[in-house]
């Protein structure tokens, strides 16, 4: 596989073991230390994903993300933030800002590959469809209908849970979420996780479907 990948990691060991894991599964990885060794390197390569940390040195991962953004060769880069940060204002923040997806620390590397492998295949549907998604555009009257196994799945995907922490909630296995989520962005023809909290949340998707949660057995929140 031939898909080029940064890295932006200031702990070393980290930054290595991750490098490490994503190597063996097959892809090409490159290291940058903090956000200002990650945008010059950008300026030399062509890559297709980059994986950031978010608190480091000299320039951090959302000045890293607003600077790729800025620069119009490589703002097109999608951004995945890798971070010890969880609370929900800095998930919402870095969606906001256009990040492709958001993985706490600590984090099961199955999941990042996960993530990975959801973008390489949203390219190559963009690279065969026509069809642009563009979340401004969708109609917020659209009647979507989610089974209650799927609107819980969604709740969580919404509070910013990765997979691993998905299923150990809903007593089910990794495969069967990443199953449920593939539904959700076909449902609201949405390209990645992102877009699809964005979408409920403005559409008030889960509103509909209260009931459905309370009746599917899950937990109940608050």
């Amino acid at each position: 596989m031939s898909y080029k990948l940064m890295l932006v990691e200031n702990d070393i060991v980290l930054s290595k073991a991750i490098q490490e894991y994503l190597i063996d599964q097959g892809f090409n990885v490159y290291i940058a230390s903090n956000g200002l060794e990650a945008f010059n390197l950008a300026n030399q390569y062509n890559f297709n994903l980059i994986i950031s940390d978010i608190m480091m040195p000299l320039v951090n991962g959302y000045e890293l993300l607003e600077k790729l953004q800025n620069t119009k060769a490589l703002s097109k880069i999608p951004v995945i933030f890798l971070t010890a940060k969880g609370m929900t204002k800095d998930r919402i923040k870095g969606y906001d800002m256009g990040c492709y997806g958001y993985l706490s620390k600590p984090f099961d590397p199955e999941e990042l590959v996960s993530l990975i492998k959801n973008l390489i295949a949203r390219d190559i549907s963009q690279h065969t469809s026509t069809e642009k998604c563009d979340i401004s555009k969708q109609s917020i009257n659209q009647k979507i209908h989610l089974t209650p196994r799927e609107a819980s799945v969604l709740d969580l995907v919404i509070d910013g849970l990765t997979n691993k922490e998905i299923s150990t909630i809903l007593d089910t296995s990794i495969r069967n979420v990443e199953k449920y989520v593939s539904r959700l962005l076909q449902k609201t023809n949405m390209k990645n996780r992102t877009l699809l909290v964005k979408y409920s949340i403005n559409n008030k998707l889960l509103d509909n479907v209260t009931n459905q949660r309370a009746n599917d057995g899950t937990r109940t929140r608050e």
